[in-house]
């Protein structure tokens, strides 16, 4: 370890700055300071050493380049342990610096504010202070970089304590952060400018992808697992990222899984629609003039799984809806808006989290699915109900009403666990049956679980039909149509099964596996 002589202050988050560089001078640390920190540190009683006079170099070009400089960098980049470096930087006049105390120019800050035009935008991207970052923390063997306020007090700690001295140890982690810090300046830049210029590749052969901590859970899929939430910075669509709890106890890892799948399924309507999910299922959805009576008809789906459900609503809660769901232990309600009173009645259910969270839009966004090792990155399922796509292949022609029961079904099916089987009428799914290893078994559960008549009603599958055993059970069931994305080789077996029940099956030729 060596003593910390000389630091290099130059910041633009002044956050207890002062402080510290008075802490530092009380070590005997002399200070090289640049522009408004030193102007800051002057008006504060320290006497800063202006790198300009250091260098010998004015600043110049506004401020675009005062510590771009050989004597700054060999302070900070010159190898304490090489004689061949100790000679060079005294041939040069290069002063060692021991410790370099940055933080760069607010980009971020900068791009998020709604009228910042890109002339602003550019201005804000540091190149000085980077470049410093990262000599110091290449040369972590004996300069320190500091990049984060947070880290005054206990550098200040240890300084004292180790009479003015820093371990390897501190020194490196510093050196970890401050990458760290740069990295994520610089993928911040590189969103912008793509944004700007409107050549977002969705798949590059590096894809940067930004997670900022957004909390720490309750806890993992299980109580022995600990979790954290990360948001992704730069999404087109925030949704659940951007989501505001406004009551109940903490979230867990399941809580948050449970409502991304139920907020999916919500955002897909117009309708007021409400859809109750359990581990990513929904177990009912309804789709109602009134959202109370839509809460109801999904609820009615499956009463026993509803309970300690996730609630997903696309359209605000209002008291009447919020009263019904009261009736029901769920672990949370998730909507755009609530009025005020619905708040109040939800609100005296202590652990029932009630959140806000702005509607989703999944258009050209990305879905991400990590593995040990890696990740796979795909377009999201953004596929919706086209009728025009559609090829009627029985011989029965479905009427309208059964025509919309097939719409409201096959966009719930593309939300269900693969391999999926729906049962519902126009309005309110009725049984599902929900990741299993065989079709017909999917289509089986879905009967089982179905608390009141099939008969008369549609079913969706989210893929083709291998045999024709899923169409004889909705057949005997009472189903009068399907629709399925078609393209198996029994098609034709899968057909005629159809036609021997007078059931209306319509091909989409679109697949929607759910994994």
């Amino acid at each position: 370890m060596a003593i910390i002589k000389r630091a290099l202050l130059s910041v633009s988050n002044k956050e207890n700055l002062v402080e510290f560089a008075k802490e530092l001078a009380k070590l005997g640390v002399e200070i090289l300071s640049t522009g408004g920190t030193a102007r800051v540190l002057s008006e504060a009683g320290l006497n800063p050493r202006e790198v300009s006079d250091y260098t010998g170099s004015p600043e110049v070009l506004d401020g675009r380049v005062k510590t771009l400089h050989p004597r700054v960098h060999g302070g900070i980049l010159g190898r304490r342990d090489l004689e061949k470096h100790k000679k060079q930087m005294d041939d040069q006049g290069m002063e060692e610096i021991d410790m370099v105390v940055v933080n760069l120019y607010p980009f971020e800050s900068t791009i998020e504010k709604e009228d910042v035009v890109f002339e602003k935008a550019i201005e804000n991207i540091d190149i000085g202070g980077p470049a410093m970052i990262r000599s110091a923390a290449k040369n972590n063997k004996d300069v320190a970089v500091v990049v984060d306020p947070a880290d005054y007090k206990k550098l200040i700690e240890e300084l004292t304590s180790a009479d003015g001295e820093l371990s390897q140890e501190t020194k490196l982690n510093l050196a970890i952060k401050a990458y760290s810090y740069t990295s994520w300046y610089d993928g911040r830049i590189t969103s912008y400018l793509e944004s700007v210029a409107g050549c977002r590749e969705l798949m590059p052969d590096r894809k940067i992808m930004q997670l900022q901590k957004k909390q720490v859970l309750r806890y993992g899929e299980n109580p022995h697992q600990s979790a954290t939430f990360y948001a992704q910075v730069g999404a087109e669509s925030g949704g659940i990222a951007n989501a505001i709890q406004l009551h109940g106890k903490e979230l867990s890892f399941n809580n948050i899984v449970d409502m991304a799948a139920a907020y999916e399924l919500v955002c897909e309507f117009s309708d007021p629609v409400v859809a109750i999910i359990k581990h990513t299922n929904p177990s009912g959805v309804g789709r109602n003039k009134s959202l109370r009576q839509a809460y109801i008809d999904a609820r009615e789906t499956d009463p026993i799984s509803a309970f300690g459900g996730v609630i997903a609503a696309n359209k605000i809660v209002d008291e009447e809806t919020a009263t019904e769901i009261s009736k029901l232990f769920a672990e949370v309600v998730i909507a755009p808006e609530y009025e005020l009173n619905a708040i109040g009645v939800l609100s005296k259910k202590k652990n029932v989290r009630l959140i806000k969270a702005p509607l989703l839009d999944v258009s050209g966004n990305l879905a991400f699915k990590f593995v040990p090792g890696g990740a796979l990155i795909q377009n999201s399922d953004s596929i919706i109900y086209d009728a025009t796509a559609l090829k009627i292949v029985s011989k029965r022609q479905p009427v309208a009403e059964e025509m919309e029961a097939l719409k409201f079904a096959w966009t719930v099916a593309k939300h269900v666990k693969s391999n999926a089987i729906v049962y519902a009428d126009a309005n309110s799914t009725i049984g599902i049956g929900a990741g299993q290893m065989s079709r017909i078994d999917s289509a089986k559960i879905a009967v089982d679980k179905a608390t009141r008549s099939i008969e008369g009603s549609v079913m969706a599958s989210d893929a083709f039909f291998p045999f024709r055993d899923g169409i004889d059970a909705a057949g005997e069931a009472g189903v009068c149509a399907v629709i399925q994305p078609g393209g198996s080789v029994r098609d034709d077996e899968v057909i005629a099964a159809a036609d021997e029940h007078n059931m209306a099956m319509v091909f989409t030729g679109t697949r929607h596996f759910r994994h």
